[in-house]
């Protein structure tokens, strides 16, 4: 999906403060201004800007002119940058939107005619081929959503015209010259997403660098016309983040009535003995699998909601995209994908929270005491071990989870 690589590429940025999860996520490295004020307001001042930075980088000044000299912006790129608000959905919501019956069936499909290419993947990285196929569903719909917006082109306009990062869309544009002077995808037919993501599985142009692979020995690393090359180079990110050859996700599990759902704490990654000893067991009543990774709770809709036990192959995947729905999404298709049923459970029929709530929802925990990290909007480890706090002074499920009900108990707070 178009916005998949701009969250894991902004992932980096927000690692830099709060530790997020792995190697870089699907972006480089740029760095967030502290302002906006030496932003270039010209196609010459960015382009000397660039030229200054690109001698580090490997970009002669003769091609930064060649590709950006009398460029044109393009208005509708920015004002989609100004415009994007988070799309508010639930987990359950989320994977009824990704993994459906269609999706799955032509994954089957995609998963039989790329065979030999996807055994050869997983034979050199350890990704197996069902979870790489479920990626790739999920990115583009198989290849069928790469995007068709001139990549130089819209990134030349964030870096202009979008002034809460210039210097990150700087660095990404710089990034895409990069490639244009490996000769891996020519200017013209860079396409991609308006953020700049690319080809198959969206990588951003500084991963692009990092991470493709030319995986059909053409001599070029083409993300967008070589479905062995898009694919490759995901199974090389998601190995650079720690993916285990030989080992699932994880899986479904129940747990037992009075379970301490404080074992559910992030921080709590255990041997799959010791959740058995808690009462947890694989759901339908199957044994675990045999596993030597240590695996921790999931709850992505709190208490009430399924339950998992994931190790660090999700993780990988969190990796590549810092969304619990993302990484689910994912894993669910790829084990839909292989013949695994859907998950038993229910998810809870509870309306998500807006950001305007997760705000509130912060600043209510700030007033009563709670370190929240912030009143930003965004669920992150600090907010999650905030409420599982205040859950333990009000003798509530420690899960975590930021609930309607929780919101409404905050603000009945004094």
């Amino acid at each position: 999906m178009i916005r998949t690589a701009l969250a894991c590429a902004l992932a980096f940025l927000s690692a830099q403060t709060a530790a997020a999860s792995g190697p870089v996520p699907v972006s480089g490295g740029a760095a967030v201004p502290k302002s906006a004020v030496d932003q270039p307001r010209s196609i010459e001042a960015l382009m000397a800007a660039l030229e200054v930075e690109g001698a580090k980088a490997g970009v002669q000044p003769a091609t930064i002119r060649r590709v950006l000299a009398g460029h044109e912006r393009e208005p509708e790129v920015a004002g989609l940058a100004g415009a994007q608000t988070e799309h508010e959905r639930t987990v359950g919501d989320y994977l009824a939107l990704l993994v459906t019956p269609e999706r799955i069936e032509l994954g089957r499909q995609r998963l039989a005619e790329h065979a030999a290419t996807l055994a050869a993947v997983e034979a050199r990285f350890g990704v197996d081929r069902h979870t790489l196929t479920a990626l790739w569903g999920v990115e583009t719909r198989y290849g069928a959503s790469l995007g068709t917006r001139q990549v130089i082109r819209s990134l030349t306009t964030l870096a202009l015209e979008e002034p809460r990062r210039p210097q990150f869309w700087r660095a990404e544009l710089l990034q895409a010259l990069r490639i244009v002077e490996r000769g891996d995808i020519a200017a013209e037919t860079m396409r991609g997403s308006w953020a700049g993501a690319i080809g198959h599985t969206q990588f951003m142009p500084s991963t692009f660098n990092r991470f493709a692979i030319d995986f059909d020995g053409d001599g070029r690393r083409d993300l967008m016309g070589s479905i062995p090359d898009g694919l490759a180079s995901a199974a090389n990110y998601l190995a650079h983040s720690g993916w285990q050859r030989g080992e699932t996700w994880g899986f479904e599990v129940t747990v037992p009535y009075g379970f301490d759902f404080a074992l559910a704490a992030p921080a709590m990654l255990r041997p799959l003995g010791f959740w058995r000893e808690q009462g947890v067991a694989r759901d339908g009543g199957r044994q675990m699998p045999a596993s030597s990774l240590e695996h921790r709770l999931l709850l992505p809709a709190g208490a009430k909601g399924p339950a998992f036990l994931v190790n660090r192959n999700f993780r990988a995947l969190l990796r590549y995209n810092p969304s619990v729905s993302y990484a689910l999404a994912v894993a669910h298709l790829g084990d839909q994908i292989k013949g695994i049923g859907p998950f038993v459970a229910r998810w809870p029929n509870e309306p998500a929270l807006s950001r305007a709530d997760r705000q509130e929802v912060q600043e209510r925990l700030a007033a009563l005491g709670h370190e929240t990290g912030g009143v930003d909007g965004i669920i992150g480890g600090l907010t999650r071990s905030a409420i599982r706090s205040y859950q333990k002074t009000r003798g509530l499920p420690e899960d975590g989870h930021p609930s309607r009900d929780l919101l409404e108990r905050l603000r009945a707070q004094r």
